[in-house]
């Protein structure tokens, strides 16, 4: 990695591995002459996944018992298209968050190849379309980590299989409620990012 010619990079420090992700900081002279330490954190690509379901699959999905009155109140009729979800606790952050499906870009994977595989791992359904709709950087102040945000639809019913240290819960929205319900607390940037290019790209 080539710093720009006012900045000169003196050292790159790898301080910890992890099956996740790496940590470490570069020292670099600073256009002003002064070193310092910049801390990052190095991470695979991952792919957001907005996909479309038509309203009578949707209804399979939000049929499920384990659904409360409210999100079934929420999610009534069948007619329109809807988005699928999966809420999950994030450990990290000590919150359950709704959020769109989403995963890590394995070895030698397109964003659109990841982002069929995750979705069916994690909801059970395939796409016959992919579109990649944005690729981008995240969190570039301390994170090494390249997002895709990928448009999948012709979701048809496919084979679940979560790892073993995913614990989701598959709902749906209506696409026209579908920001709104992102932007509600607790709220995350994939999800909530990904919508609105969606929404921009005029696939929403």
């Amino acid at each position: 990695m080539t710093a720009p010619d006012e900045w000169e990079l003196r050292e790159e420090v790898t301080e910890y591995e992890t099956g996740w992700y790496d940590g470490g900081y570069d020292l670099l002279e600073q256009p002003n002459g002064i070193e310092k330490r910049y801390y990052w954190a190095d991470l695979p690509p991952a792919v957001v996944v907005v996909a479309r379901i038509d309203g009578t699959l949707a209804a399979s999905v939000d049929s499920d018992e384990t659904e409360t009155d409210d999100e079934r109140d929420a999610n009534s009729g069948s007619d329109g298209d809807h988005l699928l979800f999966v809420e999950q606790y994030r450990p990290a952050i000590r919150e359950t968050h709704l959020e769109l499906p989403a995963g890590i870009v394995e070895d030698g994977e397109s964003y659109t190849r990841a982002a069929a595989r995750e979705l069916e791992e994690e909801t059970g359904f395939k796409p016959s379309s992919t579109a990649l709709l944005q690729e981008y950087a995240v969190a570039t102040g301390v994170l090494r980590h390249d997002r895709g945000i990928v448009y999948a639809e012709g979701l048809e019913p496919g084979e679940r299989e979560l790892d073993n240290n995913e614990f989701l819960e598959v709902t749906t929205v209506p696409v026209e409620a579908a920001l709104e319900r992102a932007r509600e607390q607790p709220a995350n940037d994939s999800t909530v990012s990904a919508l609105l290019l969606a929404k921009e790209d005029g696939v929403l």
